[in-house]
């Protein structure tokens, strides 16, 4: 729904179904088309080929959503971004089979996991070194609950010196984590159950930006030498590890690289999530085509001039590297601008482009942010739109006091 006619439908459709509520919905208004996120979902699902998707629960931050990705075919089990939210998700019932993608150090979360039997069986730890370990060991007095463990390899992109891809991991080759996992065997209390590698630099970039061609055409290269190498150091990782354990699974991937990651035999899973929301960095890829799901309102509190719009509020930037691609995109109608001046500013946003001279005081203007899931730390609640109706509001991880 990339068109000017789709958008402005869209901006019609927003508003008739947010009008009956009008008075008692707080801005920012957000919103989540059920119509595209299951239309997403089923195609990432057709994407992965068979194997099963692993919801990255940071890129949507709402159980009620979670659930959603969960119940349908081809989705399974959750991949969470601490271990406080996969305690959570375990204590609601959203699923017994949580990933937690980054290593903790959350020892007041430790305690809690291991003092719970069905928490520690349901929820999986990330290790990249010994110290992890150690960690969890300080915490506690008992080996009685095994700990379920899984590594996590680096999977960047290495030409020569350099290193092309997200800082994680300090394992590397083979070798290494070989001898990693000997010694997660080897210790009492902890039981090795997977892996994963997460290419983010096939992943996470687009490569097919209609204003950056060369850089589109360099950028495809680099992830078709990446997914190279990986198929080679995936393969002899699963072959150092198959005399040390028998492992549940091998994670990989994300929305981005869907194709590629299932592809290679080494992995059993994929893991996806902003795919299911398609934010405004995930707007050209070569791999899918990206259908909008997650959208917040502003309403226009000022026209400055007769050619300019101003909505109260705005400033909801994306984390990572600054820059223009962190900034929320004015979406409907189209054909909006932020300024140069001011940008996306915490109180009020100017709005330049030739629908800003119809807008009136009071008119909703709809964004979307640029990563999926951080929109919704900003807000307590969520409104499910099926068609023109809001058919459910939902709380997010903020609203229910578990902001991370």
């Amino acid at each position: 729904m990339t068109d000017f006619v789709g958008r402005n439908r869209l901006w019609a459709r927003l508003n008739t179904a947010v009008a009956h509520h009008a008075d008692h919905l707080a801005t920012p208004i957000a919103v989540v088309d059920l119509d595209a996120f299951d239309a997403n979902a089923a195609d990432l699902a057709r994407r992965a080929a068979g194997k099963p998707v692993r919801v990255a629960s940071k890129s949507l931050r709402v159980p009620a959503l979670i659930e959603r990705a969960l119940a349908h075919p081809g989705f399974a089990g959750v991949l969470a971004y601490t271990l406080r939210e996969a305690l959570v998700l375990h204590e609601r019932g959203v699923s017994d089979d949580i990933v937690v993608a980054y290593p903790t150090v959350d020892r007041g979360a430790l305690v809690d996991l291991v003092q719970s039997p069905a928490a520690a069986a349901a929820v999986t730890l990330m290790v990249d070194d010994v110290a992890h370990l150690d960690v969890v060991d300080s915490v506690r007095s008992s080996k009685a609950v095994q700990v379920r463990i899984a590594l996590d390899v680096d999977a960047g992109l290495r030409l020569g010196n350099q290193h092309v891809g997200p800082k994680r991991s300090p394992l590397y080759d083979a070798s290494a984590v070989a001898e990693l996992a000997r010694t997660v065997v080897a210790r009492d209390g902890f039981r090795l159950v997977g892996v994963m590698t997460y290419e983010g630099q096939v992943a996470g970039v687009p490569d097919d930006v209609p204003t950056q061609r060369a850089r589109s055409l360099v950028v495809r290269r680099l992830k078709q030498a990446s997914v190279a190498q990986l198929d080679v150091r995936r393969r002899a990782i699963v072959e150092a590890l198959r005399p040390v354990a028998d492992l549940e699974f091998f994670n990989a991937g994300g929305s981005g690289s869907v194709e590629s990651t299932v592809a290679d035999p080494s992995v059993t899973e994929v893991a996806a999530g902003s795919g299911l929301l398609v934010p405004g960095l995930f707007d050209h890829y070569q791999s899918f085509a990206p259908r909008p799901a997650a959208f917040f309102g502003l309403r226009v509190s000022r026209k400055p001039s007769p050619t300019l719009a101003t909505v109260h509020g705005g400033g909801l930037v994306a984390s990572g590297a600054a820059g223009d691609d962190r900034l929320p995109l004015p979406w409907a109608p189209p054909g909006l601008h932020l300024t140069g001046l001011e940008g996306a500013g915490e109180v009020q946003t100017p709005l330049t482009g030739h629908p800003a001279a119809m807008l009136t005081i009071g008119d909703l203007v709809w964004f979307r942010h640029a990563k999926s899931g951080e929109l919704f730390e900003h807000v307590n609640h969520v409104h499910l739109v099926s068609g023109e109706e809001i058919v459910e509001t939902v709380p997010s991880y903020r609203g229910l006091g578990h902001a991370h």
